[in-house]
């Protein structure tokens, strides 16, 4: 290396050269940080495969997905609204096709009778990666009901459709297995058409407190230290946030506990295990818990947690959002201080 610059300095024609041959005259992007990896895609979409495949104890675990896709979409009754071009991103087993055709979804005493929300869908597309888990109750009545077309999507973190061109997206239950929870967020704003919502349903928080807590003290007296069996999952005061960097606007989001009662432990997991909602954090270890690590974890939940009865309790926390991307014509708060009536005043006549 020396040698090339004492050469240069002697014959400085040719040091015009070099320069000239390594000058760059261009500007290039760098790239974008590297986004942190929590969940296995993969390990997921063999557990989903899987789940599926035993067909009669996928279904009869279903009972919270069809309860929460029930109570995501019990929230359109409130949007008068008709949508020609829906997508149900993270589809599962088309629970939510499933919910929109349910008669009678209003619950409103006055309206006893109330057409299925189906009604104001021209066309539902449901996605999801699993493609086992997603054409598994293709023969069932609620098929013929909507009308609805299912895609398999290799990569659920990277969504293939052109921008502003649905009318509502919708995703419960599955937005909680993403790494890259904000670029999909982002993703969804883009394929929305103006003053369009996005709604959807995640585990989020304290979702299954019991076994996390009753789990990390069986292994820390039977193995002297803990792993992680319970997947970290967003907190209910992240996801306004993450709603808002995304750029929905007129956000809403809210918390709703189901606590289902089990026999035991052992069903608890066995039902998770239906569900396709095990473990996918990169980083586990590998293998099934050990028998008396699973034997503590049953006596230590039962005396933390158990009911009277002898049931244990376990605690799903939902977080629902409705996010609306921007446009023009939409509503718009009124700058601050504008108010010509005090809210005292009218709180103080009441």
């Amino acid at each position: 290396m020396n040698c090339s610059l004492q050469r240069s300095i002697l014959q400085p024609p040719r040091v015009s050269k070099v320069a000239a041959s390594f000058a760059r005259s261009y500007a290039f992007q760098a790239a974008a940080p590297p986004i942190h990896q929590v969940f296995n895609r993969r390990t997921k979409w063999m557990q989903k495969e899987r789940a599926a495949a035993d067909v009669e104890s996928s279904r009869m675990a279903d009972y919270l997905k069809d309860e929460v896709a029930i109570r995501l979409c019990d929230r359109l009754l409130d949007i008068k609204r008709t949508y020609p071009k829906v997508l149900d991103l993270g589809a599962n087993s088309c629970n939510v096709a499933r919910a929109l055709a349910r008669e009678n979804p209003d619950m409103n005493p006055s309206q006893p009778v109330s057409e299925p929300i189906a009604t104001r869908i021209g066309h539902l597309l449901a996605v999801d990666s699993s493609e086992t888990l997603l054409y598994r109750d293709t023969d069932q009545p609620f098929n013929s009901q909507i009308n609805m077309t299912r895609q398999v999507l290799t990569d659920e973190e990277t969504l293939p459709f052109e921008a502003n061109s649905f009318d509502l997206v919708l995703s419960s239950l599955s937005m909680h297995w993403i790494n890259d929870l904000p670029g999909v967020l982002a993703q969804i704003n883009n394929i929305l058409k103006p003053d369009c919502a996005f709604m959807g349903a995640m585990f989020g928080g304290d979702t299954l407190f019991e076994l996390r807590t009753s789990l990390q003290l069986a292994e820390q007296e039977r193995r002297g230290g803990i792993s992680p069996h319970v997947s970290p999952l967003a907190d209910v005061r992240d996801v306004g946030g993450l709603l808002q960097r995304a750029g929905f606007k007129m956000l809403t989001v809210d918390v709703d506990d189901i606590i289902v009662d089990y026999p035991d432990t052992f069903a608890l997991m066995q039902d998770l295990q239906a569900m396709g909602e095990s473990s996918a954090v990169i980083g586990r270890e590998m293998g099934g818990i050990q028998r008396d690590v699973l034997l503590a974890n049953d006596a230590i939940y039962r005396e933390l947690h158990g009911n009277e009865d002898g049931t244990v309790p376990a605690t799903f926390r939902m977080i629902y959002m409705i996010g609306w991307k921007e446009s023009k014509d939409q509503a718009q708060p009124l700058p601050r201080g504008s108010g010509e009536i005090n809210l005292k005043d009218v709180l103080e006549k009441k």
